[in-house]
């Protein structure tokens, strides 16, 4: 099959499923159901699999509807847009797999809505990462909101959930309003919508307030959907109350598909002569950056709400892969992608493995499960395993990613791999300590405090309606198989070494002209080295060894140390309120800085 036939399937499999379960889910029972989405969810992944193969080293372009790129729209896939599609495809089998036995729901009309909904947030993840077209991204994008809201807000007979989902909804409908003014004034600019034929025709002006305000605009929505300060506020209060599966997609990929969203419009359209000056997008995205990566790590370490917690860690995490981005270098883009492809699939599984615990006691705060798990011993090893990933330890591909971001940062600003370090270490260390008082009570029974402000995690709603069940195996298998994959990525030269001649390709906006307007495949540029070296292996056990020391230091820390530093953060924490006037207020004081900063530079 050629290229130009997968690039369409990639998009059509998913949402044929979708349809499919709308209408079979009503006559077919459970597990019909569970069968028809997983061969669904299968056939994508095969297909990606299969398109990421093809891509090796170049960009392959599918012009729908036979109509030349100047008129219709088309479908570019590179290896790191292609193989982003391909993490979004693993991560979505393996939450349909996870959720056989998850949710028990009844058959009949409503049987099939929670694959279909899945394999639709898939449809709309896979085609924004594939598309060569800007109103068809953020068409693409509003498909991959529609279906987090509905998904987020799934179980409705509790209110939570309805609330998270509205303050998710409504905050990310506003940035697409952003995005859509945006997208309007480069048309107004240029009269294209095409990637690649807008960045060409952008080239022919002069920088000036439009093309700032433009840019500006639709990043402001792809910050957001990334959760980067100050748009993350969102995030927590959706992981809080999403069903499990859900907080695996959204952190696994959804959030990453924002930060991918900057760096693709940023070097297809605004990287010339009449876009954004590349020291402005460096200096004003690397602040964001150590921004967002050091303020999620320290809301990351307060929280005993696990999946408050891991909320927390994304956001970090996202500040990390901002930094490298911003370098606007072939291996700044290498280490994104391969810290990228670990990352989701450590943060599913650490989702997956809290699933677990919501699942036996109907909890998932920290303090309240104290030593409950120490039976899951093997439950509690891969958390434990997914924490020490998520401080960038060798050999998981996280450590890798992690190693060859801090150096390409190092080469720009010899402080920013000490960033690095901090953040990881500091969400490893949350992440650990969660593990070992839970799964094998370590340190002293922790107590709250009477005036305490934080959430907690207790009351819970079960995630199924027989916590005296027998574990399913597959909550076990599916988190085991993504850290054994997190760790292929890691130590597997051949994937970093793809994804390394995917980043040579990526950021050349010039090659990606010429193969989607003229199909004139050019040489890319050097391939930057993608293995591990003496440096990134060392600060990768550094940030391992001050994670575990973190989270032994805190296990034993005396209650009043605990309050002093909680008193230390509590108007941060309050900055948080899940009031949506005051994210909304945030989200319009970041436009108005991110247009100022930009401008300023220009």
């Amino acid at each position: 099959m050629t290229e130009a036939a997968l690039l369409p399937l990639a998009v059509a499999i998913p949402l044929l499923g979708a349809a499919l379960l709308a209408v079979a889910g009503r006559r077919l029972p459970r597990t019909g159901c569970d069968i028809l989405a997983t061969t669904c969810a299968g056939a994508e992944a095969a297909c990606l699999a299969l398109l990421w193969a093809r891509t090796d080293g170049r960009l392959v372009t599918a012009d729908l509807g036979g109509w030349p790129a100047r008129l219709g729209i088309v479908l570019a896939a590179d290896p790191i847009g292609a193989g982003l599609a391909l993490l979004v495809a693993v991560l979505v089998l393996a939450v349909v797999v996870y959720a056989w036995r998850y949710f028990d729901e009844p058959t009949g009309e409503h049987a099939g809505a929670f694959p279909a909904l899945i394999l639709l947030f898939e449809a709309g993840m896979a085609g924004f990462a594939l598309t060569g077209d800007l109103f068809n991204a953020f068409v693409f994008f509003e498909l991959m909101g529609a279906a987090a809201y509905a998904l987020t807000g799934y179980r409705i007979e509790d209110p939570r959930p309805l609330q998270g989902a509205l303050t998710f909804g409504i905050v990310t409908s506003f940035a697409a309003y952003c995005s859509l003014l945006g997208i309007g004034l480069l048309y107004a600019r240029t009269g294209e919508l095409n990637l690649a034929r807008l960045g060409r025709q952008l080239a022919g002006h002069h920088t000036d307030v439009l093309t700032v305000a433009a840019f500006a605009l639709i990043a402001t929505a792809l910050l957001v959907k990334a959760a980067a300060v100050p748009f993350h506020f969102w995030l927590p209060d959706a992981h809080a109350v999403a069903p499990t599966p859900v907080c695996m997609l959204m952190s696994g990929a959804m959030v990453e598909l924002g930060v991918y969203g900057i760096a693709r419009v940023y070097w297809t359209v605004f990287s010339g002569p009449g876009g954004i000056h590349p020291q402005a997008f460096r200096t004003t995205f690397t602040a964001i950056g150590v921004l967002t990566a050091l303020l999620g790590a320290l809301m990351c370490w307060q929280q005993r709400h696990l999946k408050r917690l891991l909320a927390f860690s994304t956001i970090s995490h996202v500040g990390l892969f901002l930094i490298a981005v911003a370098l606007l270098t072939p291996d700044g883009a290498t280490g994104t992608a391969v810290y990228v492809a670990a990352h989701g699939l450590v943060k599913a599984a650490l989702f997956a493995l809290t699933g677990v615990l919501l699942d036996r006691y109907g909890s998932v705060d920290e303090h309240g499960l104290y030593g409950k798990a120490r039976d899951l011993r093997t439950v509690g090893v891969l958390f434990v395993a997914g924490a020490l990933a998520l401080a960038g330890m060798p050999p998981f591909g996280t450590g890798l990613g992690k190693a060859l971001s801090e150096e390409a940062a190092g080469h720009w600003q010899p402080w920013l791999p000490a960033v690095f370090v901090v953040a990881s270490a500091a969400t490893g260390a949350a992440a650990l300590r969660a593990a070992l008082r839970i799964f094998f009570g370590a340190g002293p029974a922790p107590h709250s405090r009477p005036d305490g402000d934080e959430t907690t995690g207790e009351g819970e709603e079960p995630e199924i309606r027989s916590p005296q069940r027998a574990l399913p195996r597959t909550m076990t298998i599916v988190p085991a198989g993504l850290i054994g994959l997190a760790v292929l990525v890691g130590s597997l030269p051949a994937i970093p070494a793809a994804l390394a001649r995917g980043a040579a390709v990526f950021t050349d906006p010039d090659g990606y002209t010429a193969v989607v307007l003229t199909h004139a495949n050019t040489p890319a540029g050097p391939v930057p080295a993608a293995d591990w070296t003496v440096t990134g292996m060392l600060l990768g056990l550094l940030s391992a060894a001050v994670a575990l020391a973190l989270a032994m230091a805190a296990l034993h820390r005396s209650a009043a140390d605990r309050h002093a530093a909680a008193r230390a953060v509590r108007a941060l924490r309050r900055l948080h309120s899940g009031h949506l006037g005051d994210y909304l207020a945030w989200l319009a004081l970041g436009v108005a800085v991110l247009c100022v900063a930009i401008a300023a530079q220009t």
